[in-house]
């Protein structure tokens, strides 16, 4: 049965009384034999962290009705290393890695708890490289701005995966490969970044419009979501071949990577949603994919 019919179903049963919340749900599909979407989230600007718009809106309703997760991976654009670790402590502290913006945003904490069990899982699961194990790092705003949107009781186990800046796309499509495994074992995966991230040219003066985007920017991301709806992931991992828009949009890698993971993670028999697709400044976009 497809998990959306199986959902729908046992929706109703709940509304009639069968089940107590949409939590017990949760619980209950979180014993099934359950395979976990992979998401690439356009995170934008840490203020969507604090703020209650329409892009953080679509991130909450992507798992709302998704069991519980017992664990949360993200890949997120601004935790770049030499070499891959994953974040391996209880008590991952919150990253402030921005600047320039408001007191409030400085002040949010979101206290999830890591996971050395899951960052031991995700290192021996990984044949092809030495992932690393890391205790000093933490959440940064590619991923707590997103997860707290998701997950505000900040009760499920968050970590992170680097990204070896030092290797190309095709490299970091084979080690999401290797992680696979890890939707089926209850882990929620994300790539947090942007497809077109090229913040040398943002038109500051349209930030708040989301109806404006330059040529090659909106060239660079209607022909990421065909070859992302096309399954053409060579492509994509060939990125600096498809011309003169794509460079435009991806100026460094840093924001394009994420996606290349979850792409790696992605299955062809997953459902592909595309989501938030939208301009911001004319040189920026927030488009998110949802595999499975």
């Amino acid at each position: 049965m497809k998990r959306q019919s199986f959902v729908k179903g046992m929706l109703g049963f709940a509304a009639l009384g069968g089940l107590t919340s949409v939590h017990s749900l949760g619980k209950l599909l979180n014993e099934e034999d359950y395979t976990y979407p992979v998401l690439f989230i356009g995170h934008g600007s840490p203020m969507n962290g604090i703020e209650d718009n329409h892009f953080s809106k679509q991130w909450k309703n992507e798992v709302e009705h998704l069991p519980n997760p017992k664990a949360v991976l993200v890949i997120s654009a601004h935790w770049l290393t030499n070499g891959t670790y994953v974040t391996a402590m209880e008590h991952p502290q919150t990253i402030h890695d921005f600047g320039g913006f408001p007191e409030e945003l400085f002040a949010v904490q979101y206290p999830a708890p890591g996971s050395p069990k899951w960052a031991q899982q995700t290192k021996d699961l990984v044949k092809s490289t030495t992932v690393h194990l890391d205790h000093e790092w933490g959440l940064d705003h590619g991923t707590w701005t997103v997860v707290r949107h998701m997950y505000p009781d900040a009760e499920i186990p968050v970590l992170q995966l680097s990204i070896d800046y030092n290797k190309p796309a095709a490299y970091h499509y084979a080690l999401a490969m290797e992680l696979k495994e890890l939707r089926k074992k209850g882990v929620l995966i994300i790539g947090s970044g942007n497809m077109v991230h090229n913040l040398r040219m943002v038109a500051w003066d349209k930030l708040n419009t989301t109806d404006f985007g330059y040529d090659w920017a909106i060239e660079a991301n209607e022909t990421f979501n065909r070859l992302i709806t096309d399954r053409n992931h060579q492509a994509l991992i060939d990125y600096q071949k498809l011309g003169s828009f794509a460079q435009l949009a991806i100026p460094t890698p840093d924001h394009y990577f994420p996606l290349i993971y979850s792409l790696g993670l992605s299955d062809t028999k997953d459902e592909i949603t595309i989501f938030n697709n939208e301009m911001v400044g004319g040189s920026l976009n927030m488009t998110s994919v949802r595999f499975g």
